[in-house]
């Protein structure tokens, strides 16, 4: 298996035992790629393993396979989707994924109880009406502010969210994240958020803050949840990186935080490392954005190198903590946008998120 799949999916705690009676010892599995033909179910030995509560994948917009839009990351969700039992809720901003539409098609004539909230401005892609004409139902946010999520709960168990639109650009040419966790009671919290929307048709300012497990544990993994604009996401964010006692990474597509910038700024002062890479068409057309305050205050902070979009919204502290989303770091995301936050404690995990750090750092300038 060549270095590049090893980085891009990590999975852990695997104690499974199988079949034959061997057990495996306990540390870290790479799970093969599923199939890459759009729509195709995966064999048993294309599907993510089910005793790893956790699979964490990046995009390689650098690879040679990046350009034949195979071996990305929608074949793990179209896996993922072949392999639902019973529901799958997708609460994405922008959809217009030929091979996830198969997926979803397929899963919901299956029996599959198949259902979808998207941004009310995006609900013309083409696809979106395919689902529909299939008989999916997908609901629209119709407000201003952006129903700007990118999750899927499957069968009420596991949870995919990070930075990756379902498109093919966000999945072959932009840098972007993606974590998948097995957990019940970390997808209770995202279905409640997805019934908000879907049901109660509750979106932004109007969105109860009811999260059931804002804090909860798996397989010995403290994680944090928050729905923006209701939980308090940026007063966390901003207490995690003012504790930070060694350094503070971060990739941003969009930086705008007044409040961020001067928790990084005091922790800096405070001798923790700072290091940062914002993305270079953002900071050109936004005139709020906090590039140039960092950088004066003497941190190493860079424009990234990809001539598409780093779409990351990627924090990592201490190397031990990860908080990961689809929340800008924005006035808009904390007051506006329906968006998610999770927030990991783990160096195993945190580790393969710093290594997309240096990755896109080290093709950057200063």
């Amino acid at each position: 298996m060549d270095s590049a799949l090893k980085r891009q999916v990590h999975l852990v705690s695997c104690c499974a035992v199988f079949l034959l009676g061997m057990l495996l010892s306990s540390g870290c599995l790479i799970a093969d790629k599923p199939a890459s033909t759009p729509g195709a179910a995966p064999t048993a030995s294309q599907a993510v393993p089910t005793q790893a509560w956790y699979a964490v994948y990046f995009t390689e917009p650098n690879e040679p396979t990046a350009a034949s839009y195979r071996g990305g990351l929608d074949e793990y969700l179209v896996a993922a989707i072949h392999n639902a039992r019973a529901s799958v809720d997708v609460a994405v901003y922008d959809f217009s994924s030929w091979a996830l539409r198969d997926a979803l098609i397929g899963a919901h004539a299956r029996g599959i109880n198949v259902r979808m909230v998207t941004e009310s401005d995006n609900l013309d892609e083409p696809e979106i009406a395919e689902l529909r004409q299939a008989g999916i139902q997908v609901l629209g946010d119709r407000r201003e502010g952006l129903m700007h999520n990118k999750f899927v709960v499957i069968d009420r168990l596991e949870v995919w969210t990070g930075s990756t639109n379902f498109n093919v650009v966000s999945f072959y040419q932009n840098d972007n994240n993606l974590i998948r966790i097995r957990s019940s009671r970390l997808a209770e919290n995202y279905t409640t958020e997805f019934e908000e929307m879907f049901l109660a048709d509750e979106f932004g300012s109007g969105s109860p803050a009811n999260t059931p497990y804002q804090t909860l544990t798996v397989d010995g993994t403290r994680l944090e949840v928050y729905f923006s604009p209701d939980d308090g996401a940026l007063d966390r964010i901003v207490e995690l990186v003012g504790d930070a006692q060694e350094s503070v990474y971060f990739l941003a597509y969009s930086f705008t935080s007044d409040d961020l910038a001067e928790a990084l700024t005091e922790s800096g002062k405070q001798g923790v490392i700072v290091k940062g890479v914002f993305e270079q068409d953002q900071y050109e057309s936004n005139e709020g954005t906090e590039f140039d305050n960092l950088r004066t205050a003497g941190f190493d902070i860079r424009l990234d190198a990809n001539p598409r979009h780093m779409h990351h919204k990627v924090i990592i502290i201490d190397e031990a903590i990860v908080i990961t989303g689809s929340y800008n770091f924005s006035a808009n995301a904390e007051k506006r946008n329906d968006e998610n936050v999770l927030i990991i404690f783990n160096p195993e995990i945190a580790s393969l998120y710093l290594e997309e750090f240096w990755r896109i750092y080290n093709l950057t300038s200063k």
